[in-house]
């Protein structure tokens, strides 16, 4: 009976251990998750992503603002869109600017996070490239010129759901980056498609 409750309590401390070492591999693997989730669905105002604009533009015409926050004071940026907002037709490609400066005493590096507003307008929102979830370092009093490339999906205009959507707000957060890893040899890191520009 001793032998038989052993194995017994063996067998429930090796369940028990596995389930720690599974809700620690899933609670490691939930930002990606949650940020790959979001940016298929939609989900919280997440924009989604696209390798390229469609052939066709339609005539509905949609106002894109631009919004640029900085999250908390640790951060000693200024950041802010080079234009507030553009008239855009539905399919058409378009390429903003936001300008982040380094206001502090000392080499900072950052990162941003972004969203859409009215939430339900984020699946017909795509970027082709960005800087979002890229470290971004500058040093004391430079600034750099950060493109996003983007579209309003057509299929917005047949959706009954958007009836009297006539703008969408694309905002970004700027936050210290914590535990900041720059390239090698250049202080950043550029976002995939986009290259960000340095201003003097």
């Amino acid at each position: 009976m001793s032998a038989s409750r052993s194995r017994s309590n063996g067998r429930v401390a090796l369940c028990l251990a596995g389930l720690v070492a599974t809700m620690g591999g899933l609670s490691f693997a939930a930002v990606p998750l949650y940020r790959w989730f979001c940016q298929v669905t939609g989900f919280g105002g997440t924009t989604m992503r696209a390798e390229r604009a469609p052939e066709q533009v339609g005539d509905l015409r949609i106002v894109v603002r631009f919004n640029a926050d900085v999250g908390g004071n640790e951060l000693p940026w200024r950041f802010e869109p080079l234009e507030r907002k553009v008239d855009v037709r539905v399919g058409e490609e378009r390429l903003a600017y936001y300008r982040a400066t380094n206001i502090g005493n000392a080499p900072v590096v950052g990162t941003a996070t972004y969203n859409v507003t009215p939430h339900k307008a984020a699946p017909y929102f795509h970027k082709i490239a960005c800087f979002c979830f890229t470290e971004q370092e500058l040093a004391p009093g430079e600034s750099l010129d950060m493109p996003v490339s983007f579209f309003v999906d057509p299929a917005i205009a047949s959706d009954p759901k958007m009836r009297g959507v006539g703008t969408i707000t694309l905002s970004y957060t700027f936050f210290r980056a914590l535990d900041a890893k720059p390239q090698a040899g250049t202080g950043r890191t550029a976002a995939s498609g986009v290259v960000p520009v340095p201003v003097n």
